[in-house]
């Protein structure tokens, strides 16, 4: 009887017991190694300006490092980033598709255009961002040539409401590596990217060493000190994305500073 009591007295405590909340973690993939992720190709709210094509200077140069832009391939279908966007330079080489939104007075219906980004756009703290710091945090701003802005906006617009989102660069051709320096500092300028287009990670190799990983001098430039004269040169790149081409031998044993080699190239969907 006892232990019959004892069962029924249990039963009741269990019963009137609150449920149990359960509590569980959810985690996400890793971004495909051939592709932007998903995530980061919706569409998301911006502004745009444009500078003047009558300056020639900012054709040439740019915090990527990419030199003149049309030698290197980029035209005028480029952008500067502001700082917010920008990610101190490892985003050179990526690719933005920007549309105009939200003013039927400007905006040509049914547009879009796609830029590499190649430059920065530096804050300006002695405006507001609401006010003429276009590119102060937290704003997210592009600053595109007049021949870029005008596919897309009536120049009269200024500064305009956009909506961008990250895609895929397609290029023709390989891989481009210009290498530069001096003695043993070699600086390789990494151009004409395919994929993702921005640069994580390179390593060089010469005929008689191992894999010798590089450092990023500022954009897309990467430098080492290492004694790797009368080698073969070979690179392995690292997108942002952690999809890696491996480009043996691209620059012969005779190989000298300021000299273009093309290597493999990522492939794009």
């Amino acid at each position: 009887m006892q232990l019959f009591l004892s069962l029924l007295l249990l039963l009741l405590l269990v019963a009137s017991s609150p449920p149990v909340a359960s509590h569980y973690s959810s985690s996400t993939s890793s971004p495909s190694s051939s592709s932007v992720s998903s995530d980061a190709s919706e569409w998301r709210p911006a502004r745009a300006t444009y500078y003047a094509a009558s300056n020639p200077r900012d054709a040439v140069g740019g915090a990527c490092g990419y030199g003149d832009l049309v030698k290197s391939g980029y035209g005028m279908a480029t952008v500067g980033l502001s700082e917010t966007l920008f990610e101190r330079g490892q985003i050179c080489g990526a690719c933005f598709e920007l549309r105009c939104v939200d003013d039927l007075r400007w905006c040509i219906p049914g547009t879009s255009i796609i830029l590499t980004a190649t430059n920065f756009c530096a804050p300006n703290y002695g405006f507001d961002p609401d006010g003429g710091g276009h590119c102060n945090p937290p704003n997210k701003h592009f600053v595109l040539p007049i021949e870029a802005f005008e596919k897309i906006a009536i120049w009269k617009a200024g500064n305009m409401p956009v909506q961008y989102r990250r895609i895929n660069c397609r290029r023709e051709g390989s891989i481009r590596f210009t290498v530069d320096g001096g003695g043993i500092f070699i600086s390789v300028l990494i151009t004409n990217v395919a994929g993702s287009g921005d640069i994580a990670a390179v390593k060089i190799k010469g005929s008689r060493t191992g894999w010798l990983p590089m450092g990023r001098n500022w954009g897309q430039n990467w430098h080492i000190n290492a004694d790797l004269k009368n080698q073969a040169l070979s690179f392995e790149v690292t997108a942002s994305d952690r999809s890696t081409v491996t480009a043996y031998n691209v620059a012969p044993r005779n190989w000298d500073y300021g000299q273009t080699f093309e290597g493999k190239q990522f492939e794009t969907p």
